[in-house]
């Protein structure tokens, strides 16, 4: 089932039980899909990584906001945001602990021999290919940075 599809779904059941936070944060996840869509010219439907792209970017906005929310003493918006960002997580792929993407950017590091910070570009680039969707890339270069000094 697409992502459009499952948004519809979910938007319906939120309007049935009345949810409005829920209800605000599918129709954001909408908006972003028809953006997406008319942007990329008259495509149907978006591909997976494009749609696990964009509700990535939709989390981290929320996230962002709730965090400068908190620095301006306003808990009162940020705990929405923080909210609607549950919600859109949702949808995301299980996202790996650090444990494990320090695991699979080891395992990378052995098998191409990369050594010192010279080699953090490509392991970067390789390791967001890899764990694409599943971790966030602010994780992930925290590790990089890590393993590699």
């Amino acid at each position: 089932m697409s992502l459009q599809v499952q948004i519809n779904e979910e938007i319906k059941n939120a309007m049935r039980a009345k949810d409005t936070l829920a209800l605000e944060s599918l129709r954001a996840v909408k908006s972003a899909i028809l953006l997406a869509l008319t942007e990329g010219g008259a495509k149907d439907e978006l591909a997976q990584e494009d749609e696990i792209k964009l509700l990535q970017r939709l989390v981290k906005q929320r996230k962002d906001s709730a965090a400068i929310y908190v620095q301006q003493n306003r808990p009162d918006l940020a705990e929405p945001e923080l909210q609607q960002a549950e919600i859109i997580e949702k949808f995301l792929p299980k996202q790996l602990s650090e444990a494990e993407v320090e695991a699979a950017v080891s395992q990378l590091i052995a098998d191409n021999g990369f050594a010192g910070m010279a080699s953090m570009g490509q392991l970067m680039g390789m390791a967001s290919k890899q764990l694409a969707g599943s971790a966030d890339g602010k994780t992930i270069a925290t590790i990089v940075k890590k393993l590699l000094a």
